[in-house]
């Protein structure tokens, strides 16, 4: 039993000699800065170099045909030059030209209604093998009618602009 007590000794001193380690070593690794010392929240906030200022090189690129000024003869035409064949305004109610507008698409040849909602203002139309939506909304002058693709966009093509020019007589709007 002799070896007992050494071993006993040997592992108690080795135990003290682990704790007192461990328990004073944490002051070997501390950084002597401040700002750690504060809670998380009032530390100021570190960005990285390259993420302090938006990337800005082809900010300014020039186009490559030289320099070009803005000048009459490039412009595009002015809207109001432009005939508007997918709308017109009415005047009334909306819900009374609304009621009008349904009327006049029945009476037209070709034109099937696949839905409508009037609390929308919407029919949903298949004229001439192109598929839109007839809108009515309520404007100062009284109601627009409008013919537009599925995006709400102004519907393109022949058809749209058709119906809207036929729609246009028979409401007796200028």
């Amino acid at each position: 039993m002799r070896h007992s007590v050494p071993l006993t000794r040997l592992a108690a001193a080795t135990f003290l000699t682990v704790a007192v380690l461990g328990a004073s070593g944490c002051h070997w690794f501390r950084k002597g800065n401040d700002l750690y010392k504060q809670s998380p929240e009032s530390r100021p906030l570190e960005v990285p170099p390259d993420l302090n200022q938006p990337d800005t090189s082809g900010a300014m690129a020039m186009p490559d045909n030289g320099t070009q000024s803005v000048n009459r003869s490039s412009m595009p035409a002015p809207a109001a030059s432009v005939p508007n064949n997918t709308g017109f305004t009415v005047p009334g109610d909306r819900d009374a030209v609304f009621t009008k507008v349904g009327d006049a698409l029945a009476a037209t040849e070709g034109v099937t209604i696949a839905s409508k909602a009037q609390i929308l203002g919407t029919y949903d139309i298949d004229y001439q093998g192109t598929k839109f939506l007839l809108r009515v909304t309520k404007v100062e002058a009284g109601a627009y009618i409008s013919a537009v693709d599925p995006r709400g966009m102004p519907a393109a093509g022949e058809a749209p602009a058709k119906l809207i020019t036929a729609l246009k007589a028979a409401l007796g709007a200028n």
